[in-house]
């Protein structure tokens, strides 16, 4: 069947999150659970629909069940077409070899047969695990019109921050002469944000040379942009402004979380003109029990408060029980509190429970300031009856009944 695409789309979802801990442990970092009823690939996946490119191929690896399942069909996103749509793309065996992917690079390279069925004039190159809203087709616009090799979505960032990305040396024009990556004294602040458009049919000439060195470690950043560079191809930067966060450590997914509730972060998930689509759970409405107190809180259909609970973010069919108090915390689908139990600055994963009169996190006005770090209960953990778990601990088995 003849389906040719002007773009399609490649989202890299197969990572561990290894700097998320126990968030990861049993699923694969883009289906962490993010701002009350969405998960991190929710965005990209908005993001592409939203920009008018409606073939999606979904490159799985780690722990991929929670994240298969979630995308389903992609009705959610009104990918579920006849001609194109989401497409889930875990490696395969091919004859008589088979191997996982390697690499960003070598994830493309695996599936150079899914993308050539579509014939595009051009890939874009997708992570799977930061938040933000883009549209993509402007980029693709600058990317036809300066007849760019590649185009690298690029955000500036504070000099003082700038060591921890992969910085894009750009001349006035925006052409790139130079990719550095982590430089300890950078020349630029122009961060790389891992969102490339290529040519199809020049990368798809480099993922094959790049398979072929048996030195090379299959990345885009460490291996295809650098060889493209020392080519002479042109590479342009597209300078992306607004909210982007990049959800990788525990600290940056609670912030995360956390600027859903400041009218002055730069992330609306209210705004029409550009939604973010997600999967629904079709939990009843939310219930406060007589008694509750409820502030500057997000709360998701099907939760119960009993309660106080402020400045957090409630996911769905979320229970708090009487005399229990949250704040500034993240309580994921079906988290249970019991009476009496008290979260403060804290993630609690889908259906951990925090048992009667418990004590998990605590504030960083407390103590040591540089000691202090997110408590975060790994999910269908219970934290037993009495128990403490301090600030900046992590619990991935669950803690017995204080006596």
């Amino acid at each position: 069947m003849y389906r040719k695409k002007e773009c399609v789309a490649m989202l890299l979802a197969g990572g561990q999150g290894s700097r998320l801990y126990v968030l990861t442990k049993k699923v694969a970092k883009p289906a962490v659970p993010f701002g009350g009823k969405y998960r991190i690939i929710d965005f990209p996946l908005s993001n592409c629909v939203n920009s008018g490119i409606d073939t999606v191929g979904v490159l799985t690896q780690y722990e991929p069940h929670v994240l298969n399942a979630y995308i389903g069909s992609g009705q959610t996103w009104d990918l579920d077409r006849l001609r194109g749509g989401v497409y889930v793309l875990p490696p395969y065996q091919k004859g008589k070899t088979s191997e996982w992917y390697k690499g960003t690079a070598n994830a493309i390279y695996q599936n150079i047969q899914f993308i050539d069925d579509y014939d595009p004039e051009y890939v874009l190159i997708l992570s799977g695990d930061h938040i933000y809203k883009m549209n993509y087709n402007k980029m693709l616009q600058q990317h036809k019109e300066t007849g760019a090799d590649a185009t690298i979505a690029v955000l500036d960032v504070p000099l003082a921050e700038a060591s921890r990305f992969g910085i894009m040396n750009c001349k006035p024009d925006g052409t790139i002469y130079e990719f550095e990556e982590k430089p300890k004294n950078p020349k630029s602040t122009l961060a790389s944000m891992g969102i490339y458009i290529f040519s199809w049919k020049k990368l798809r000439q480099y993922l094959i040379n790049d398979e072929e060195n048996s030195k090379s470690s299959n990345d885009f950043g460490k291996d295809i942009i650098p060889a493209m560079l020392g080519n002479g191809e042109k590479l342009v930067s597209y300078r992306f402004e607004g909210y982007w966060k990049d959800v990788g450590t525990i600290e940056s997914l609670w912030e995360a979380n956390m600027d859903l509730l400041s009218p002055n972060s730069g992330l609306n998930l209210s705004d029409d003109s550009w939604k973010i689509y997600g999967r629904t759970t079709g939990s009843p409405p939310h219930f406060t029990a007589k008694g509750a107190s409820v502030k500057h809180t997000l709360l998701s259909e099907g939760c119960e408060i009993a309660g106080e609970v402020s400045e957090s973010v409630l996911f769905s069919d979320v229970k708090i029980g009487k005399g229990a108090k949250v704040e500034y915390s993240i309580l994921m689908p079906g988290a249970v509190i019991e009476d009496g139990a008290t979260v403060r600055y804290s993630i609690v994963a889908e259906n951990a429970v925090i048992a009667k009169d418990a004590v998990v996190g605590g504030s960083p006005s407390d103590g040591d300031v540089d000691k202090w770090g997110v408590a975060v209960v790994a999910e269908g953990v219970r934290i037993g009856r009495g128990a403490t778990l301090a600030a900046k601990e992590m619990a991935d088995e669950d803690l017995p009944d204080v006596k």
